[in-house]
């Protein structure tokens, strides 16, 4: 058995999730190493935890390799909306692809236990409904959101590939549409767009006709699962999905919001947008056999939360 603290590496430290997760490791008292490049991550998101002697922050980019002795690893760092994974599109390939084999190298050296965060995004526009672990996915190669999409596809591969050659513990776990406090105010997904937009008593924009549906998981919830999955058996390396079952359709999600802000905004329809799926639902019943874990938080007690995170940002 080891005597030390756990020492945890949590690369995307200071961005949204990463962030949540560091809150909960430094509060268990692990040793947290928090690794960032700040390309969509903030200082903001962390610096309550500088204080903290279990608590350290490395900026890095995971294009390079990174040389540090740690048990475990959480490899979260990737721009994770569209607006910021297509800025710079052979960048977010890079993140994915590069940091894959840079954490799972070091993970090798070291003999860490090292978790993927992937993505529902790896299922592409989805023809099967709701998406198992097992459905390989309908994903284009070339278009707009491919850097991000096949980026995180050839990280799986990567990490199993790793896993029976190397024999490197891992875990790869599949996100769905988590929200909550610390979000990107405008990282233009739907809770973040809706919210600052219904603040401002700005037109709400729906594109399409509102029917398509989305599932919400609280960040919390996220959190756990993920601590969740690391914590679990070797034998469980995934991939799992994790994200919330309940099904709202967009339009359900912004006269919702209009009525938690008090909002004054009206709802404007616009056109859909390339490669933009229709429906995108979670199937968790792996996650609840293998990790006794499901979403708890309803979303109207979540969208009040980050309601309440954004409002703050506007005070001075």
């Amino acid at each position: 058995m080891k005597h030390h603290q756990t020492r945890i590496l949590i690369t995307g430290g200071a961005g949204f999730l990463g962030s949540h997760l560091c809150d909960r490791l430094v509060r268990e008292g692990h040793e947290v190493l928090c690794l960032d490049n700040f390309f969509t991550g903030t200082k903001n998101n962390i610096r309550h935890l500088m204080k903290a002697p279990n608590f350290e922050l490395i900026r890095h980019d995971l294009a390079h390799p990174a040389f540090l002795e740690v048990d475990e690893i959480y490899n979260l760092a990737c721009p994770a909306s569209p607006i910021h994974y297509q800025y710079n599109p052979v960048k977010t390939i890079k993140t994915n692809v590069m940091g894959a084999i840079h954490m799972l190298g070091l993970a090798k050296r070291v003999q860490a236990k090292i978790l993927q965060a992937s993505t529902s995004e790896i299922y592409g526009n989805p023809t099967l409904h709701p998406q198992p672990e097992a459905y390989w996915g309908n994903v284009n190669t070339i278009g707009i959101r491919s850097c991000y999409d096949e980026g995180k596809r050839c990280a799986e591969t990567l990490f199993f590939d790793y896993h029976r050659q190397n024999r490197v513990n891992i875990r790869v776990i599949r996100i769905f549409n988590t929200y909550g406090p610390r979000m990107h105010p405008n990282d233009g997904r739907v809770v973040s767009n809706f919210i600052v937009q219904a603040l401002a008593d700005q037109d709400i924009t729906v594109y399409g006709d509102g029917s398509q549906t989305r599932s919400f998981c609280y960040v919390d919830d996220m959190i756990d699962g993920m601590v969740r999955m690391m914590n679990g058996p070797d034998t469980f390396v995934g991939p799992v999905n994790l994200g919330n079952p309940g099904e709202f359709t967009i339009l359900e999600l912004a006269q919702m919001i209009i009525r938690l802000t008090k909002s004054n905004s009206r709802i404007k329809f616009e056109p859909l947008p390339q490669d933009d799926p229709l429906q995108r639902r979670p199937d968790i019943s792996l996650a609840r056999e293998k990790l006794a874990w499901e979403p708890m938080v309803e979303l109207e007690q979540g969208l009040k939360q980050t309601i309440q995170y954004f409002r703050g940002l506007q005070d001075p």
